[in-house]
């Protein structure tokens, strides 16, 4: 039996929304952080995050959006529907920056009372893929392990890109991505992939013919057999990491 329950966080930008889902008998579980893509937080995230949960993670999801309202999120079928979410989505999504999502990941762990010596993962979907990114390399002592799936913005022109620093990483990380994906692709991110290339810690798998948002049921570009195959690797990687702490 799970616990779910959503926290009502301060920062420094108004309150955040914090989903927390883990087994109501066990105490002490390994903490999983999850960064919402796009879309924001709507039933396939809790969807996830209860599945990470049942694999017996204490798991917390910030509501990264929670400075323009609490816990938007829109369904594939609104999002069809509306072109206007579409373009407030994408409104959003350039509007935040990584040190908000930062304060925002700091703000949420010191809520649950997170220690600084607690071994923690982190798992991201597009744009919370770089947040994942810059998480492990803020924090590499206390994020060790990491997961990635169809990533955005690993790859910018700033003097701070992800790419510039990505050999640097030194936790255990695993990217899935489509090679057919239409709003980040595998040549955008090229230039990040090419600088873990030679790190025996990260995993890069690509999926043939396999588009954009393809862990989401319901998505146009949804894959089953991907997103299984993420939620595998995904879940032997945290096992291996967390649970020998």
């Amino acid at each position: 039996m799970l616990c779910e329950e959503i926290l009502d966080v301060d920062t420094s930008s108004g309150p955040m929304a914090v989903l927390r889902k883990r087994s109501a008998e066990a105490v002490g579980l390994p903490k999983v952080v999850i960064f919402h893509d796009g879309p924001g937080i709507r039933t396939a995230t809790h969807d996830y995050a209860r599945l990470l949960a049942h694999q017996g993670y204490d798991v917390l999801v910030p509501d990264l959006y929670h400075r323009h309202g609490r816990l938007i999120g829109y369904e594939p079928d609104q999002r069809r529907a509306d072109a206007k979410i579409v373009d407030r989505l994408w409104g959003m999504i350039w509007s935040m920056t990584d040190e908000e999502i930062q304060s925002d990941l700091d703000d949420a762990l010191g809520a649950v009372g997170v220690a600084d010596s607690e071994r923690l993962g982190c798992v991201g979907f597009c744009l919370g893929a770089r947040a994942v990114f810059r998480t492990m390399m803020r924090k590499p002592d206390q994020f060790l392990v990491g997961s990635m799936s169809h990533p955005s913005f690993l790859v910018d022109d700033e003097n701070d890109s992800p790419h510039l620093s990505a050999h640097e990483l030194s936790g255990r990380l695993f990217v899935g991505i489509g090679d057919a994906d239409e709003i980040q692709s595998i040549e955008m991110q090229q230039a990040f992939f090419d600088a873990v290339a030679e790190l025996d810690h990260v995993g890069v798998e690509r999926f043939v013919a396999v588009g954009h948002g393809y862990t989401w049921p319901g998505h146009d570009n949804y894959d089953s057999s991907a997103a299984d195959r993420c939620f595998a690797v995904t879940t032997a990687l945290l096992a291996e990491v967390l649970d020998a702490s």
